[in-house]
């Protein structure tokens, strides 16, 4: 559909993502976000190609516990902080469509 998961950019986004989760939800849920390390570990990037300017890692985090831990969640712990965790986890995500009117080339 054209989308990815969502990459945050202040803390306002985030707290506008965190009230989605909870409308959607009924709850703040750990949840997929766009971080990643996978290409190169220990360097976070947001996988929609967008510049990381923002962080909010729990304390500690990212700490690729036992190895291998290379995609970011949100709303980890009681702080509902960024934390590093196993790709292969099922949760939920939240995804974003780029803004259009962004994309087009100048004339």
């Amino acid at each position: 559909m054209g989308g990815n998961l969502a990459s945050i950019h202040s803390s306002e986004e985030y707290h506008e993502l965190q009230a989605l989760i909870l409308r959607a939800s009924h709850e703040m849920k750990e949840t997929w976000i766009c971080g990643s390390d996978a290409a190169e570990e220990g360097v976070w990037s947001w996988t929609d190609g967008t510049l990381m300017t923002f962080s909010y890692w729990c304390a500690g985090e990212p700490n690729n516990f036992i190895q291998g831990q290379h995609c970011m969640q949100m709303n980890y712990s009681a702080q509902k902080c960024w934390d590093d965790h196993f790709c292969r986890i099922l949760q939920p995500s939240v995804c974003a469509l780029k803004d259009q009117r962004q994309a087009e080339p100048k004339k």
